[in-house]
């Protein structure tokens, strides 16, 4: 396969060479590339290394090239080196040019003899004889530009436009050993030393149990080698040139593995800039299109025999047939880096913290299960022997109706309404508390195992679009006006905020307006089905609406999702934040807020409102002056709120986390597979084995964890805002999450482009986010047991009115009388003898005055018996959960003692080894002066090296540790 090679000089005697000889040592290394050995060979042909197999590729840059009409040729490497060095010799000075030139001269001469010339000849250059438009000449010398750039800060490069996808050339880019340690240095990342020392284990009762445990759940445990034992630790330390010597750099290759080398070679294609306008380094040459991608590459393929991190990721971690093992996070923060393998320890810990919640909640339903046969008050409805007549639920087309009739409704209520709901919610709320302070610890302990004790967050680098919007603004200014603009002032972006203000009012407003349109639907829905002739259908009425109007919900809702997602990140945009981090936090908010209102507007007007604003039989509150406000069934809005609520959570778990996490990955790869399969290859071409680097291009980019994170805290939301309404919901939660688990890790192993790794100590804003929803929780379980379940109405009776402290008669007490004499003209039942008989009065539920009393209609003492104790629950369920809340949180500490200990230790022992190293100076400057000293300094010198240093192999040894 013939490259293109842009190679960096790198050693000294290239670079001093003479220009005549350049040639001559490119073939002299060419002649080397040959001689490679088959496995050489083998790593060069996956492309994960340069054409010389010992160079690893860091980094990839791709871009758009237009082909040449006849096929390539030895020849046009050749030229493209010789137009490589005329382009050094641009920065080197006149006289080097002039002989380049002349070089490049002859060279083309020679070419010409050789074979007919062609317009399309030699795009990458800019000669006469080629067809070449202003635009794509205008990308070719920034990408000339931003490279040399690169090559200046020490980067190595090679080209490579043959390559078996169509248009698509490949910059890859390599970064020397002197490179990495001085971004190292710059980016102050932790690396082991060569000090190893015993973590201390704990002893005692606690120990034996510890062990037990340990060996009960061995074979949950991933099959991942680990290097080191678990009991022993490298002390790490932020890495130093001039400090070299207290790291294990026996091995070169692997001191920096193949995640903090991208993470370096990003870091410096984001600082490098060009001299031409607007240029801001590797993001706005993406945006602009001068590159068209830029990504690590994936440690080898899946499918490799070989050993590789990524095979074995596969295979122990996104895989569904080890669905029950746990995940390994340290291979995953290898590999991946630490943000993303946050995520997915969180993602673990929540997923884990739903066993205890789905079994309370199993039970409870159980209980529900076991109780309805002893519900008095469904035992008082379903009764054969009940005659109450209850008033139409619409107007004209409904007639009047029996209690019994809504026997099935009432049973299936009590399966959600029944004591034990009350007793869930507050688990539930306590549940959410040990979450929250379980996952600081858990964090606290991964901050320490990854090194990330002491991190800060570093400001990071400006965005392209905010340093492009400054210097607008410069230029904007007037040129006599030597003042530099350095940033954007709340009044520049006072129009963006109040577009935003505007925009998110106004999809809020879609969100309700589609809510009342689903309302409409109900009640249109309702009249006329009782109007149809079907007695099946009329029987059914409430379910069928019911089901429809939640699936109606459930598919605005992800239709919705989608819009609200882009109108989001088109608001951010606007705003032109500063850094990357402040844009992610800015954009995760808006789309928060959009994305939960969407979610459960629905669920809160039928917990809520739903039959609250109805009115009374006779002065019904009216829609438009046709449509009759809903009401609940007898059975309560609690079943149509657990219909609404399972649907809509079950239906986004399933169509959009699962389905659509599959099935759009694949077909969006498939697209970019299907276009880059041109007239201009064959079919043997395509058979052929793609290079890593081509195959990662059709990949998926990775844009982010904000959808995952989204998806998982709007779970969340479904999991404990309305649990009293729905007990199983963590159980269905903990269903979708083993296999989002797997799902996601495949989708990172073999669906996406591996993400640069990003350092961060938490999860960020999400972790507010949590605490947030865990705390209106609480307010919003109070209400819902308070006022849509009928807990509060049921102990009122059995306590207050109850003549013998039992629940029977409690279903006529919540009855009102109403003298169908009284309806409004218009709105009495078109069948008044539907049921067989002339009904004269008809029952409804409300607490008020029968039509006989002084006041007829107006609302009875009852109903402010019932109000007070209402908002009297309310308060002291907020008051106590949180209060527990708060104990529960005081009581467990953030940061583990083991954890407080070691980092402690590793302090001491960081200053014994310093000052250790203090002394080798001293004696070594001493040892200068009398030879005794040197004596006696080699072996201070060799007692020292003795307990830093880990011997080979194993990596440890009994003099050499030191216990905590």
């Amino acid at each position: 396969m013939t490259e293109e090679a842009e190679v960096s000089p790198t050693s000294s005697s290239d670079q001093q060479a003479p220009h005549f000889l350049q040639d001559v040592i490119f073939h002299g290394k060419f002649k080397l590339l040959k001689a490679l050995t088959p496995e050489e060979n083998t790593l060069c042909q996956h492309g994960l290394y340069f054409q010389d197999g010992q160079r690893r590729v860091d980094y990839i840059l791709t871009y758009h090239v237009k082909k040449p009409a006849g096929g390539r040729s030895g020849r046009q490497s050749s030229h493209v080196l010789t137009e490589n060095a005329v382009a050094r010799s641009l920065r080197r000075g006149p006289h080097s040019f002039g002989e380049h030139f002349r070089l490049h001269q002859a060279q083309r001469a020679r070419n010409s003899s050789s074979l007919p010339s062609s317009p399309m000849a030699d795009v990458e250059l800019g000669c006469p004889g080629e067809t070449f438009n202003g635009q794509e000449d205008h990308k070719m010398f920034r990408r000339k530009e931003f490279e040399g750039k690169l090559r200046d800060m020490g980067l190595e490069l090679e080209k490579d436009e043959d390559t078996k996808i169509a248009g698509v050339g490949f910059v890859k880019i390599h970064a020397p050993w002197n490179i990495l340690c001085r971004e190292a240095e710059l980016m102050k990342l932790k690396m082991p030393t060569k000090k190893v020392y015993e973590v201390k284990q704990l002893s005692g009762v606690v120990e034996k149990i510890s062990s037990l445990v340990s060996k009960v759940v061995e074979p949950l445990h991933p099959h991942v080698d680990e290097h080191q034992p678990k009991n022993f630790k490298h002390l790490s330390h932020t890495f130093s040139r001039e400090k070299q010597h207290l790291f294990d750099l026996s091995d070169k290759d692997d001191f920096f593995d193949s995640r903090t080398r991208s993470s370096i070679v990003f870091e410096i294609l984001k600082r490098t800039k060009c001299k031409a306008k607007y240029s801001m380094g590797i993001t706005s040459l993406l945006g602009s299109g001068i590159y068209t991608a830029a990504y690590p590459l994936h440690d080898g393929d899946i499918n490799q025999e070989s050993f590789n991190d990524r095979k074995l990721l596969n295979d122990e971690w996104a895989n569904y047939s080890v669905f029950y093992k746990y995940q390994p996070i340290g291979l995953v923060r290898k590999y991946f880096g630490e943000k993303i393998g946050l995520y997915f320890a969180w993602l673990g810990l929540y997923t884990q913290m739903l066993i205890p919640a789905s079994v309370v909640g199993v039970i409870v339903f159980l209980y529900g299960c076991a109780t309805v046969d002893d519900n008095i008050p469904s035992m008082e409805i379903c009764h054969p022997k009940n005659n109450i007549t209850m008033c139409p639920l619409c107007d004209k087309v409904c007639s009047y109706w029996k209690l019994s009739t809504a026997c099935a409704t009432a049973r299936a209520s009590h399966l959600f309404d029944n004591p034990a709901t009350v007793f869930f919610s507050i688990f539930m709320a306590l549940w959410a508390a040990m979450f929250m302070e379980h996952w600081k610890r858990r964090q606290m302990r991964l901050n320490h195992e990854w090194d990330l004790t002491g991190f800060e967050d570093e400001e990071d680098h400006p965005r392209a679009e905010y340093e492009f919007q400054v210097m607008q603004k410069s230029l904007s200014k007037d040129k006599k006006s030597h003042h530099k603009i350095e940033k954007l002032t709340c009044q520049d972006r006072l129009p963006a905020y109040m577009t935003n203000v505007v925009m998110m009012l106004l999809m809020i407003g879609v969100t309700f307006a589609i809510v009342f349109g689903v309302i409409l639907y109900r009640i249109s829905t309702k009249a006329a089905l009782h109007m149809s002739s079907n007695p099946v259908t009329r029987s059914h009425v409430q379910l069928t609406v019911k089901t429809t109007a939640a699936i109606i919900n459930l598919v605005v809702i992800l239709i919705l999702d989608e819009v609200y997602g882009a109108v989001a990140r088109w608001l951010t945009v606007l705003e032109v934040p500063k850094t990357d981090k402040s844009f992610e936090e800015r954009l995760i908010f808006k789309t928060f807020i959009l994305k939960f209102v969407n979610a459960f507007t629905p669920i809160i007007y039928i917990a809520f409102f739903r039959g609250r604003l109805v009115g009374r039989p006779g002065s019904y509150l009216y829609v438009f002056e046709s449509y009759r406000m809903e009401e609940c069934t007898h059975g309560g809005c609690l079943m149509e709120l657990c219909i609404q609520l399972s649907i809509t959570m079950l239906g986004k778990q399933l169509i959009q986390n699962n389905l659509f996490e599959i099935g759009v990955p694949k077909l969006k790869k498939l697209i970019r597979y299907i276009r880059s399969k041109q007239g201009a290859f064959q079919e043997e071409e395509r058979q052929k084995k793609l290079q890593r680097y081509e195959a990662d291009h059709f990949l998926e980019p990775f844009a982010g964890l904000t959808p995952e994170y989204m998806e998982m805290i709007i779970q969340f939301g479904f999991v404990t805002l309305f649990v009293a309404s729905f007990p199983l919901a963590p159980l269905f939660a903990l269903l979708n999450n083993i296999i989002e688990i797997r799902l996601d890790a495949k989708k990172f192993v073999t669906e996406l482009r591996r993400p640069v790794a990003a350092r961060a100590k938490d999860i960020g804003i999400w972790y507010n986010l949590l605490r947030g929803v865990a705390n209106v929780a609480v307010i919003i379980n109070a209400f819902v047991i308070s006022f849509t379940s009928d807990f509060i109405p049921r102990m009122v009776y059995q306590y207050m009115y109850s003549p013998d402290g039992s629940m029977h008669g409690f279903v006529n007490n919540t009855l009102s009388y109403f003298n169908v004499s009284h309806f409004q003209e218009g709105k009495e039942p078109m069948d008044p003898l539907y049921l067989g008989y002339t009904v004269e009065m008809c029952r409804y539920k409300d607490y008020r005055e029968p039509p006989w009393s002084t006041t007829p209609y107006e609302i009875s003492k009852e109903f402010w018996a019932v109000l007070a104790v209402r908002l009297a629950f309310v308060i002291v369920f907020q008051n106590v959960v949180m209060l527990m809340s708060d104990i529960v949180d005081w009581l467990i500490p953030d940061i583990p003692k083991d954890i407080i200990l070691q980092i402690h230790k590793e302090k001491i022992l960081l200053v014994d080894l310093f000052l250790k190293e203090e002394q080798g100076k001293i004696c070594v400057l001493e040892s200068r002066a009398s030879t005794g000293g040197k004596e006696n300094c080699s072996r201070s010198n060799n007692n020292n090296n003795n307990s830093t240093t880990a011997p080979p192999g194993s990596g440890l040894h009994t003099n050499s540790t030191k216990s905590l």
